[in-house]
Parts: structure tokens; sequence; C-alpha cells
């Protein structure tokens, strides 16, 4: 048997306004609270996992309290795609969340890239209808 990739760790600065940002990119909910707010898990609205759940489970992220700062581009980073909206409506979406435009080189792709409140890259792919 194989491993399952089941959740991202994401260091940061302040975890619980990083969770809030990402809980409302992803629809996700906050699925566990650690030592006073310096660790937060989100995931996914409950499921059940099994047989009868269609597609796979996505993974949770879970957002670490550390001293540092972020200094350079991720060499990891979240791909996005709308499911019920146009890339250039998600992007208008995700930037009034807080996301900001990022330019890592990217030139004319067809994918746009942000970074979150911290700094963190992702991407904002084509529309992709479940």
């Amino acid at each position: 048997m194989a491993g399952k990739f089941t959740e991202l760790a994401i260091d940061c600065a302040d975890p619980a306004a990083l969770a809030r940002f990402w809980c409302s990119v992803l629809d996700y909910e906050v699925q566990g609270v650690e030592e006073g707010e310096e660790v937060v898990t989100i995931g996914p609205p409950s499921v059940p996992e099994g047989k009868n759940r269609p597609g796979p489970v996505p993974p949770a992220l879970t957002f670490a309290r550390v001293p540092e700062g972020k200094t350079l581009k991720n060499r990891l980073h979240i791909d996005v795609n709308p499911t019920d909206r146009e890339q250039d409506e998600e992007v208008e979406r995700l930037l009034a969340l807080g996301a900001r435009r990022a330019d890592v080189g990217q030139g004319g792709a067809s994918w746009v890239v942000l970074t979150d409140p911290e700094g963190n890259e992702f991407c904002v792919l084509a529309t992709r209808c479940p």
C-alpha cells in the first residue's frame, strides 16, 4: 500500500488569520486549534471517508506559528481551480479577501500567481467544473 497525502503544513506568523483566509479561499472549516492558536488545522467540511465518498479526500492544511518570516520564493505551492466562476472572477474574489498579485517570472502563462496575506505564492488555474 502507498502513502496517502492527507495534510500540508505551512509555517506562518499568524496561524488563525492565515487559516481564516484559506478557509474562505477553499470553502474549508477549522478542524482543530492547538496550543492557544499556535497551530490551526483546516479542512473540507466533514464528510465520512470510505467507499461511498466520490473522488479523493482533499488534504487538510495546518498552519504553525514560527518566529522567522518568509524570505524566498516557495518551492511548493497550492494551485486553486475555480469551479463555479471564471478565472478572472475568482482572482478578483481572492484579491478582495486579501491576496496580492505576484510576479515570479510566469510571463504570459494561463495561470495567475497570487500571494496569501503572509506572502506565500499560489496559482489560480483555469476554471474546472467538478
